[in-house]
């Protein structure tokens, strides 16, 4: 995954300096119940006797590990991640889990390209959908991990489960699915139906909802439209997860309500005519193709 029809750049670029009296990795340490206050104590005293930095000081103590010193530093530049076994979030969202990985660096590396070519060249562009040929080729995998990359950078993000027919957003995030964007185009649901995800700061998520016998109406439906044009105005970034393109319009409608999409293709599964299958409906609605994002995890 990341490989695109645009040029990378470095996600170093995007780095966010610390407050700069940054409060002291033990405190954070001792408050998430990872460090106790005389064991604080006994590193610090080390820190002072060997002219240590503090976390290499807990690791030869063998009171920290690499990943406590990870999870305190994100702490301390307010970049929020989660711990594994802590959350009801699936383990799949590795950029909320594992942000300092190859795979969350190319998630990283695909944001900035996207913000490169699409939500920063016009401000009006604030609607993306996710969009591939068929399923289990990464789409909502693709959707959602990028909400949270964008999300971590600090901009208001809103993840739309636009999948009506399969959804999962609300699998990976732990959410209920009660009610959702079915009820929102169905007049049966307003904005309470978009979820807080409290672990990740500035990310929501709006599920699929109950299961509708039309769809593909639903979507066409102008209060959709309607609906974007709002969150627009509300939200830096509102990315939409879709139904595979190859089972039904659902996609091509959702697309078309964005105003841009960003194919998904999974190495060794996608075939070139059902990309360029998907690329021609766009054209066709008059869809802004941002790029490819070929998925190889």
């Amino acid at each position: 995954m990341g490989q695109s029809k645009v040029n990378v750049i470095p996600a170093a670029s995007e780095s966010v300096a610390p407050k700069r009296h940054a409060r002291p990795l033990g405190g954070i340490l001792i408050d998430a119940g990872r460090l106790r206050p005389e064991d604080a104590e006994r590193i610090m005293r080390l820190q002072q006797e060997q002219n240590l930095r503090f976390g290499d000081a807990g690791i030869r103590l063998g009171l920290l590990t690499q990943a406590d010193i990870d999870f305190a530093i994100a702490h301390q530049f307010e970049y929020a991640y989660l711990v594994r076994g802590q959350s009801a979030i699936s383990e799949e969202l590795v950029a909320a889990y594992a942000p300092y990985t190859a795979k969350a660096e190319a998630l990283r590396a695909l944001r900035t390209q996207l913000m490169v070519q699409w939500f920063e060249s016009d401000p009006a562009h604030k609607a993306l959908a996710i969009v591939s040929a068929a399923r289990k080729e990464g789409r909502s995998f693709v959707a959602a991990n990028l909400a949270v990359v964008f999300s971590q950078l600090g901009m208001r993000t809103l993840l739309v489960d636009a999948d009506l027919r399969n959804s999962s957003q609300h699998q990976l995030f732990g959410l209920d699915n009660g009610a959702g964007l079915s009820a929102v185009l169905s007049g049966r649901g307003g904005l309470e139906t978009i979820q807080r995800v409290p672990p990740l700061p500035n990310l929501f998520v709006l599920p699929a909802g109950v299961r509708p016998p039309n769809p593909s109406d639903l979507l066409a439906k102008p209060v959709f439209a309607r609906f974007l044009e709002q969150m627009a105005g509300d939200f830096n970034v509102v990315l939409l997860d879709t139904p595979a393109a190859g089972e039904s319009p659902d996609a091509q409608t959702a697309s078309l309500r964005a105003g841009a999409a960003v194919i998904v293709v999974r190495k060794d599964a996608t075939r070139v005519w059902e990309v360029r299958g998907i690329a021609d409906r766009a054209a066709q609605s008059s869809t802004t193709v941002v790029g490819t994002v070929l998925n190889e995890y």
